[in-house]
């Protein structure tokens, strides 16, 4: 597992994606119910995005490049937008996902990961 966790964070790392994407791929694959394996990577995202942040403070401090109000290369006012709007928002997400069939669940995510396969291929070229 351990294997598995480092390989979904290189890949995301590389591709610019956030890892839980790839999670709930893996867990899916492994046979687990799509709920839980959405509801398992938005728990895993927290700490990833803590670390993350922290990676990019640390790299960016002393960057005289920055704009106001940065801190490293995080932004503090699309920070706050983010966790206000994603605190908000979350509970709605929650609700639906449970509501909705498996079989519909299944498919917006695959849309949701073509959408991404899609901005990652036009942003190489």
């Amino acid at each position: 597992m351990s294997l598995v966790g480092l390989t979904i964070g290189v890949i995301s790392a590389l591709v610019g994606i956030g890892g839980g994407s790839l999670i709930v791929v893996f867990l899916a694959w492994r046979s687990v119910d799509m709920r839980r394996a959405i509801s398992t990577s938005a728990a895993v995202g927290f700490p990833l995005a803590i670390s993350g942040s922290i990676g990019y403070i640390v790299n960016g401090l002393g960057n005289p490049a920055l704009p106001e109000f940065c801190v490293g290369f995080v932004y503090i006012p699309a920070l706050l937008g983010i966790v206000v709007v994603s605190m908000l928002t979350a509970p709605f997400g929650a609700r639906m996902a449970h509501r909705m069939p498996v079989k519909t669940l299944r498919r917006i995510f695959a849309f949701f990961l073509l959408a991404i396969s899609v901005k990652v291929l036009t942003g190489l070229l």
